[in-house]
């Protein structure tokens, strides 16, 4: 698989994640609360190489790859950059099409515990907004209901390409490692 076939195959899985998690919420009735992106303000989020180079790409089409690059080197924060607090409208992601796998899981998806169980994996924002859904989507969940679970998606993802998901970096750190894979690759084919 050429590196182009994988971003398409990486973007089709982000399609179908995205189709089973609007399912997920039209019958859990669970949603993110309009302009939170509480999550989004953690310093610790990790990520994969392979899951932003959809991202990379889209910045390489539009000649704006080394912009990036720069903003990633020159900035100190261990929050994601693509963030954007200033953003008005429903979240604080500047590209939530191109955002990352766990960007799309967090709060409308299930973990599969020791005993094999699938427990809801959702924010304190929902659990405190929406105390009787999360138990009620909950108890659905451990009768049947599909829920998107997080180690499937991840294990789609690794089927994809074994080494640039091998390693979880620092979100921007996956950002940079993804713009780096995409010039590497553009570089040797002009």
């Amino acid at each position: 698989m050429d590196l182009q076939e994988k971003i398409k195959a990486v973007e089709n899985a982000f399609e179908d994640l995205d189709k089973e998690i609007a399912s997920f919420q039209s019958w859990s009735s669970l949603a993110c609360k309009a302009g939170c992106g509480k999550c989004c303000f953690k310093a610790d989020i990790e990520a994969t190489t392979l899951e932003f180079l959809p991202f990379a790409q889209f910045l390489y089409e539009n000649s704006r790859a080394y912009e990036w690059l720069a903003k990633i080197d020159s900035s100190d924060q261990t929050l994601c950059t693509i963030l954007d607090p200033m953003q008005g409208g429903v979240g604080l992601c500047s590209q939530y099409r191109h955002r990352g796998l766990i960007c799309r899981l967090f709060g409308f998806s299930a973990r599969t515990n020791k005993y094999g169980k699938k427990e809801l994996v959702t924010c304190q924002v929902i659990k405190g907004e929406n105390p009787d859904g999360v138990i009620r989507t909950q108890d659905r969940i451990e009768n049947g209901f599909e829920v998107p679970v997080m180690n499937q998606h991840y294990m789609r993802l690794h089927a994809i390409d074994l080494e640039l998901t091998r390693e979880f970096f620092p979100i921007n750190q996956a950002i940079k490692r993804a713009i780096e894979v995409i010039l590497h690759y553009h570089a040797y084919r002009s």
